[in-house]
């Protein structure tokens, strides 16, 4: 199950770089973004009012929190994303930079989280790092007329999901994915709506590519990804969601060359084989780190008796 839920995850996570893409050529950044959590919110808020059994027992601090990692995990990271591709950075290009996420994730994992990061869990991590740069290399260096800057401003999204993915894990609170998930679609949709009004971009465009475009996200990457993240967070741990991120790069350019024409090449198959090795051995790494941890958990823990018998 959790292999097929990686799979899945990686497909549909990948599918948001490839339809902010599609819905680039019609409307703006802030256009897409409001029309795709504005229904979406509307719908998750009259479901949740219907059902209510899964908000009982919920403080208003819990929900405050979980709108805070929704303004982290997707106000701020999704807005990043659709206005780099938007001033021309190439999805493959986007997903590489954001790739950096499980290396940054992995390296905090251990003092804030005190989770046990291995040696081959590092090892993992630095070779998906070279896999994911292999990918897109060629096209963050071809000089094809995109600002400087503009490389830069996806890494603001990835720190930005990377703080959300550190303030989920330290919560104690056990909250519902559709609650967490109605919390945090409610919180972007209010900040896109807002951010559209005050552009004056909030009208929709009358094309069908970019209704076509907002089912897309709606379906594939909100529901698809975004639920699935939290999900295999919950089951797995940072290290292993994050490391699955490695994959969105050779992902997300093949899918680009074969809808939207974007090149593949050589590096692209070496970037994509190397980052399945990575996950490979972070994933061994993390099941042996795992064992060896929960032994010396138990030797500790029938060795304190005896201390303080003594």
């Amino acid at each position: 199950m959790n292999f097929l839920l990686s799979i899945a995850f990686v497909l549909c996570w990948s599918s948001g770089f490839i339809g902010a893409k599609l819905g680039a050529g019609s409307a703006s950044a802030v256009t897409i973004l409001m029309w795709r959590f504005l229904p979406l919110a509307i719908a998750l808020i009259v479901a949740a009012t219907v059902s209510g059994t899964s908000w009982r027992g919920l403080a208003v601090r819990d929900v405050a929190r979980q709108a805070l990692i929704g303004v982290l995990s997707q106000s701020g990271y999704l807005l990043t994303v659709y206005y780099a591709i938007q001033l021309g950075v190439s999805s493959g290009t986007t997903a590489l930079i954001d790739g950096v996420q499980p290396l940054v994730a992995g390296a905090l994992a251990g003092p804030l989280l005190r989770q046990y990061v291995s040696r081959k869990q590092w090892l993992g991590l630095c070779l998906g790092m070279g896999g994911v740069a292999i990918v897109t290399m060629a096209d963050a260096t071809a000089g094809s007329g995109v600002a400087w800057w503009a490389y830069f401003i996806p890494f603001l999204g990835m720190f930005s999901l990377v703080a959300a993915t550190f303030l989920e894990g330290r919560s104690r609170a056990q909250v519902a994915p559709a609650v967490s998930m109605t919390v945090h679609c409610a919180t972007s949709a209010v900040i896109f709506t807002a951010l559209a009004l005050s552009a004056g971009v909030a009208k929709p465009p009358a094309e069908l590519s970019f209704w076509a475009a907002i089912t897309w996200l709606v379906a594939l990457s909100t529901f698809g990804g975004y639920g699935l993240y939290w999900l295999i967070l919950r089951r797995s741990g940072v290290t292993k969601v994050n490391t699955l991120m490695f994959l969105m790069a050779p992902v997300t350019a093949v899918w680009g060359a074969l809808m939207v024409g974007e090149p593949f090449g050589p590096q692209t198959a070496a970037g994509l084989a190397v980052g399945l090795v990575a996950v490979f051995i972070v994933y061994r790494g993390d099941t042996r780190s795992t064992r060896a941890f929960a032994r010396d958990t138990d030797t500790a823990e029938a060795v304190e008796p005896a201390k303080h018998g003594a």
